[in-house]
């Protein structure tokens, strides 16, 4: 069994499996180099680019999965609003009230994500057996932010009023079977997991998380999950604490991705027992100077190393959220290497 599918089951011994969210993208050389003759879109939408890329960063630093290289925001374009990226994502019109309602179509066109579904087949057939492969989705209201405001940046206000003013309810149901699609389509290609990244969730309230979204997210899982049950499912929500988690219960995850501001080890401890847990070193440190990184990295793993080894069963090593553009490459590399040196050593010694 392979290192993050052990993981998942919680059920991995010895050195935790390594993957970075965004760990193919701007700061990596070879990443670099291929945006030097093609454009984002031209690759994303291109399969045997998109493995390539994706097998940039498991060649350099021998992570232990691969990650489909797309984008989160496919299903706005795949129900009829124009994106672009110029470099980040413009779209051609926004949810500013309910009348824009009508310019967001749910019966998309056939195999619009079929080039995410090759992308993964032609991912896998690049990798050595041992490494997982992951695909991925944007969450719901993730989704529905960049409809309104078309980012995640600045006021956010308008997407807020919109959980009350009608847009949000009407908006998920005409994305509940696009986003279905995508995730059943991407299944369909056997990645070990899908990931769902819900960059927007902690600007809820607990309040509103509970009672407005996550029934919403939990039937969309639901409903894969009947037509792919053996597909784990990683669920990041950026902002969220573990007041959040707890209102998820019977949640249908397999695994929750943890940000850098909350504290890991207390994570582990309180929920390493229901879920497989991945993060959670800040991005912020892979920009520093080698030994400053160092003694960072080396503080992260010995606070993990507090955890009880049998609650790391479930553990994926990574960062609270994606690789920066300004990480340095080498900070990358040694990370990992750390990160096997440390924990291997820690099972020797057991």
């Amino acid at each position: 069994m392979n290192k993050l599918t052990a993981a998942l089951r919680r059920q991995n011994t010895g050195a935790p499996p390594i993957w970075m969210m965004r760990q193919a993208g701007r700061y990596h050389a070879h990443y670099q180099a291929m945006r030097v003759r093609h454009s984002f879109l031209e690759v994303c939408k291109t399969p045997l680019l998109a493995a390539e890329v994706a097998m940039g960063p498991m060649r350099d630093f021998d992570f232990d999965a691969a990650i489909l290289f797309s984008d989160i925001l496919f299903p706005l374009e795949a129900m009829g609003i124009g994106l672009d990226f110029a470099p980040g994502p413009k779209l051609t019109r926004h949810l500013r009230e309910t009348a824009d309602l009508k310019n967001y179509n749910e019966n998309i066109p056939a195999g619009f994500f079929d080039f995410q579904a090759e992308a993964l087949r032609q991912t896998r057939a690049l990798l050595t057996p041992e490494k997982d492969l992951i695909g991925f989705v944007g969450g719901p209201l993730t989704l529905y932010f960049f409809a309104v405001e078309g980012s995640h940046k600045g006021d956010c206000s308008s997407a807020q009023a919109g959980l009350r003013d009608g847009r949000f309810a009407a908006f998920i149901e005409k994305l509940h079977p696009v986003l279905l699609q995508n995730m059943k389509i991407q299944a369909a290609a056997q990645p070990d997991c899908i990931a769902m990244f819900d960059s927007c969730a902690g600007d809820l309230t607990q309040k509103d998380y509970a009672e407005i979204y996550v029934p919403y997210l939990t039937r969309v899982i639901d409903e894969f999950h009947r037509a792919y049950p053996d597909t784990p499912i990683i669920y990041y929500g950026k902002g969220l604490n573990a007041d959040y988690w707890r209102l998820l219960n019977d949640f249908p995850i397999t695994c929750l991705g943890i940000d850098q501001y909350q504290n890991m080890t207390l994570a582990m401890r309180d929920f390493g027992a229901r879920y497989a847990l991945q993060g959670n070193f800040d991005p912020a440190h892979l920009t520093l100077p080698p030994e400053q990184f160092r003694a960072r990295a080396s503080d992260f793993f010995t606070g993990m190393a507090t955890v009880p080894a049998e609650l790391r069963r479930g553990w994926i090593c990574g960062l609270g959220h994606g690789v920066t553009p300004q990480a340095r490459e080498e900070n990358v590399r040694v990370f990992v290497q750390m990160a096997r040196q440390f924990f291997t050593a820690e099972s020797a010694a057991a």
